[in-house]
């Protein structure tokens, strides 16, 4: 058994609730629950919310007061707890660190990579920067090239690279399509079942 681990998790869908889909219902604007479930192209999906939110004049402020009184899934924190108790783990995110924060803190300041807004002194939400392409997959092999072995987990399909590069990968609360497009990659409902099958491939 290797000690040089790290386990490499999503975040949104997986240890919090979807902050778009959040935003969307606190907003009123429905066409902003799309998520990477179901649009593959983050660079597509990005341009199209930012659009969205011009068009109603909404802006960081405003995203930011949602994010504020969203709670990490029902076990999230302790999940991340337990694991972090036996190896290493990382949160992978394609969201930003302008929107990371309160919920970083309410899981008790584990490590994010995510990616940062640029916004305007108005601010509106001018542009955004990845901050690697296809950033989850690139972090992985990185980790991989310094000589640690990768357990992912995600939801999502832009997860699916990440998940695919480790020497073990897991689908968590993923769609129905998406398990049905991957019927090789274990799927899980819970954290407990999550939990053993990682400790398993430790």
């Amino acid at each position: 058994m290797s000690e040089l681990n790290i386990v490499c998790l999503d975040l949104e869908g997986v240890l919090v609730p979807e902050i778009w889909i959040a935003f969307s219902e606190a907003s009123g604007i429905p066409e902003l629950r799309r998520t990477t479930r179901d649009e593959p192209d983050y660079d597509k999906l990005m341009r199209w919310r930012l659009g969205i939110l011009r068009e109603h004049g909404l802006g960081l402020k405003d995203i930011q007061a949602t994010i504020r009184k969203i709670d990490p899934l029902p076990g999230a924190k302790d999940f991340l707890g337990a694991l972090r108790a036996r190896t290493q783990a990382v949160i992978l995110s394609d969201t930003f660190t302008q929107f990371a924060q309160p919920l970083m803190e309410k899981l008790g300041w584990p490590t994010l990579l995510c990616n940062a807004l640029e916004v305007g002194d108005d601010g509106m939400i001018a542009d955004y920067k990845i901050r690697v392409a296809q950033s989850k997959l690139s972090t992985v092999k990185a980790l991989q090239s310094v000589g640690f072995d990768t357990i992912a987990c995600g939801d999502s399909y832009n997860d699916l690279g990440m998940i695919r590069a480790s020497k073990a990968g897991f689908l968590f609360r993923s769609t129905e399509q998406i398990i049905a497009d991957n019927p090789d990659l274990q799927h899980f409902d819970t954290f407990d079942g999550l939990k053993e099958a990682i400790f398993e491939a430790l």
